[in-house]
């Protein structure tokens, strides 16, 4: 598939989803990228901002199998990978799946069960299959898992350990909408006048796999690389840093900013690609000291401070960054 192309069927994806999720154009790009860049999302904001309706509408969009996985306190891995349930007729034991057999999982509310019950997704996340009692079953490709988290000061909640964040490609916030959009919410709720908006699908698991390989082919300058290698290393040698974040991170700021190039119609990578993902691919692979949790420090702050710190490649001349053939 030719990267044009990419770029007119996410276009197409975009639009569709504004259908449903309305003015969060750049979030919605956001979760876009992490998806052609094979990764997986966490949407951490709070309640009532359209998180679930948006995984609920790539999955409609994407054309992917979907289901829902409801994180609660007495949430057991099981409940989740799925299990062996012995078949008294046939005298033996049969592996029934859980949700995380999908296409795409939503992981809702996945901060408010016990770390026990998120870890059940670390092997899932990573190595794209499921072990139980000695067993390993391969999840389906594309696979892809969009959690829901609420801030952690909300009552209930319970922190994601370091190696369950490091899994999620990016980290992405959608906010309050404006007055105006919040009324478009409510004018487009009576225009259609049900609850439910069902979205048309506008690729299906094929072209998905399809658009992702041609994904693999933007030219990245050296440059860029190792901007984006100068980020990541910034972040564990800052003053307000506990812990930075690993190569992980230096590798999901390429493969994030790639995709997020394609989604804007080029098959280049420039340092604002990078500069556009450094936010939700780097702050939540970041911990700050614990002596500074009640100033004014945080991580998306530190990111914001390295933007403007670490020196950016200049301006490419303008021609095709693509090498000569031959």
């Amino acid at each position: 598939m030719q990267l044009s192309r990419v770029g007119e069927l996410a276009e197409e994806i975009l639009g569709e989803i504004e259908r449903a999720v309305v003015g969060k154009r750049e979030s919605l790009r956001l979760v876009l990228s992490g998806i052609l860049a094979g990764g997986h999302v966490l949407m951490e904001d709070f309640p009532g901002l359209g998180k679930t309706l948006t995984a609920r509408s790539f999955a409609q969009t994407l054309g992917l199998d979907f289901r829902r996985a409801q994180f609660t306190p007495d949430l057991l891995p099981g409940d989740i990978t799925g299990s062996f349930v012995y078949d008294q007729r046939a005298g033996e034991f049969d592996f029934r799946p859980g949700p995380i057999f999908a296409g795409l999982l939503l992981a809702d509310e996945i901060n408010r069960t016990p770390p026990k019950t998120q870890a059940a997704l670390l092997e899932a996340m990573q190595e794209r299959q499921v072990t139980v009692e000695g067993r390993t079953f391969p999840l389906p490709r594309p696979f892809h898992v969009l959690a829901t988290a609420n801030p952690v000061e909300y009552e209930g909640t319970y922190p994601l350990p370091e190696a369950q964040l490091d899994r999620f490609l990016l980290r992405v916030s959608f906010g309050y909408p404006t007055p105006e959009q919040e009324w478009e919410i409510l004018a487009a709720r009576m225009g259609r006048q049900q609850e439910e908006q069902t979205l048309r699908a506008v690729v299906d698991a094929e072209t998905l796999l399809g658009m992702q390989a041609a994904v693999e082919a933007t030219v990245v300058d050296e440059s860029v690389g190792r901007y984006c290698v100068a980020l990541a290393a910034a972040t564990r040698s800052h003053g307000d840093v506990l812990m930075g974040a690993s190569p992980r991170g230096a590798l999901g700021l390429l493969l994030c900013a790639r995709a997020y190039a394609v989604v804007d119609g080029r098959d280049y990578v420039t340092p604002e690609d990078v500069k556009a993902v450094a936010r939700p691919v780097l702050a939540h692979r970041i911990t700050v000291k614990p002596e500074l949790w009640m100033s004014n420090i945080s991580a998306t702050a530190v990111v914001d401070g390295l933007l403007r710190t670490v020196t950016a490649p200049g301006a490419r001349e303008q021609h095709d960054p693509r090498p000569a053939a031959g």
